[in-house]
């Protein structure tokens, strides 16, 4: 399968269980449940002395397979926060990565730690579910969205009150999402054509990026070493799931990985 089209059908799948999702709560209750919920800065737990870590929880992945045979969110949750991580990100794709939302739920009870929701969101529907299951940011792919729904989706995110994490591959990727008015930018390192993983890309497109616009570097990073470069390079952030989730000791790597110093000087 081509990596298009492993896009387009997660893409599918996710707008497959969306419509499953839309029968169980009417759009009253959905409401009220955004209206309950306060949401945390997402963004500003990213800027800090140290490269922050968003630490993410999976139980499979299409590429990898099952990582975690016994997956409880809750736990994981637990030990993430007690490794120091900045946020937490949870998949919500079940076809894909085993996700639901209700594992959103679970980690928010765990944890005050901001949560990004990662999944193939290409609806409103999804941005107000994802304030109402308790995440405080969505994940919106350049690359799955046309420029005129990621621009209506950052800003439909932006009025729900939580954060929109817009992840690029490319320059042209990187220049829609700043379009768009991203005010947070995940740098994927894996190309889904090729499925390799450049980490020089976060260095490449972070000159690109006002300085304002937080940087999260994704994919690839398995090591203090590699997260080093991530900060030397200019990111905010790194976004670290498989390490963390094939760890015998989560807590420990995830405080290897939060670097120490300033953000690199771009010129």
């Amino acid at each position: 399968m081509t990596a298009e089209n492993l896009l387009s059908r997660l893409v599918l799948e996710a707008r497959q269980d969306l419509q499953r999702r839309r029968h169980l709560i009417d759009s009253d209750r959905l409401e009220e449940a955004v209206a309950a919920y306060a949401p945390k800065d997402f963004a500003g737990a990213l800027r800090g002395p140290n490269l922050a870590v968003i630490a993410e929880m999976k139980q499979r992945t299409p590429s990898m397979g099952v990582l975690s045979e016994d997956y409880r969110p809750a736990d994981i949750a637990h030990a993430y926060a007690e490794g120091g991580a900045a946020a937490i990100s949870v998949l919500t794709h079940m076809a894909g990565f085993g996700g639901r939302v209700e594992h959103v739920r679970s980690v928010r009870a765990a944890t005050e730690l901001p949560i990004l929701r990662k999944d193939f969101v290409t609806d409103p529907y999804e941005v107000a579910e994802t304030r109402a299951s308790g995440a405080d940011a969505v994940l919106l792919i350049v690359a799955a969205l046309e420029q005129e729904q990621l621009r209506n989706l950052v800003a439909l995110a932006r009025s729900r009150g939580i954060a929109a994490l817009v992840e690029v591959h490319d320059e042209r990727e990187t220049a829609a999402a700043l379009e768009a008015g991203a005010t947070a930018i995940g740098i994927n390192h894996r190309d889904l054509r090729t499925f390799e993983v450049d980490l020089g890309l976060t260095a490449r497109l972070r000159k690109l990026i006002p300085p304002e616009v937080v940087v999260v570097a994704e994919s690839g990073i398995h090591s203090a070493e590699d997260a080093r470069r991530m900060r030397e390079a200019g990111a905010d952030a790194v976004l670290v799931g498989e390490l963390l989730m094939r760890s015998a000791d989560p807590a420990g790597q995830i405080r290897e990985l939060a670097t120490p110093g300033p953000r690199g000087v771009q010129p």
